[in-house]
């Protein structure tokens, strides 16, 4: 993929990261620290008990973090299978000895077909990150 399509895709998934954190992951990652303070405060818990609470107070965000992660996984995969279908197009047509007005001509078809998959890619990704904000605010989300 031209840098150019790949640092688009990059700008636009930091975005949703930056807003997805500010908006979710920062709230419930605060929520959990308080929570741990106060298990560590606790003066007649044992080592155990401030272990196990301090695991207990962790596991929303870790499954809203495994949640958001395993989106952005399908989201890249889908990314990389469409790139990856271009590549095998064009490697369908590719003979041997080529001429290099060939190579330019192939090159050029491959940077069309994988700029179409960053467009479509940009084009989801408005729904892809209301579905998880909708997710993450019900609190429905799992591993």
């Amino acid at each position: 993929m031209v840098d150019e399509q790949r640092k688009r895709i990059e700008d636009l998934m930091t975005k949703i990261i930056e807003d997805i954190d500010i908006t979710y992951l920062r709230n419930m990652q605060g929520d959990m620290h308080r929570c741990a303070a106060i298990c560590c405060d606790n003066k007649t818990y044992t080592v155990q008990k401030v272990y196990k609470c301090v695991e207990n107070c962790s596991v929303l965000l870790n499954k809203a973090q495994r949640y958001v992660q395993n989106e952005f996984d399908r989201i890249q995969n889908r990314l990389q299978r469409c790139v990856m279908e271009c590549n095998d197009e064009i490697k369908d047509k590719i003979g041997s000895n080529l001429a290099q007005s060939d190579i330019d001509k192939f090159s050029n078809e491959f940077e069309k077909c994988a700029t179409t998959c960053v467009d479509t890619c940009c084009n989801v990704l408005p729904t892809f990150l209301n579905s998880i904000k909708n997710t993450l605010a019900s609190e429905t989300f799992d591993n």
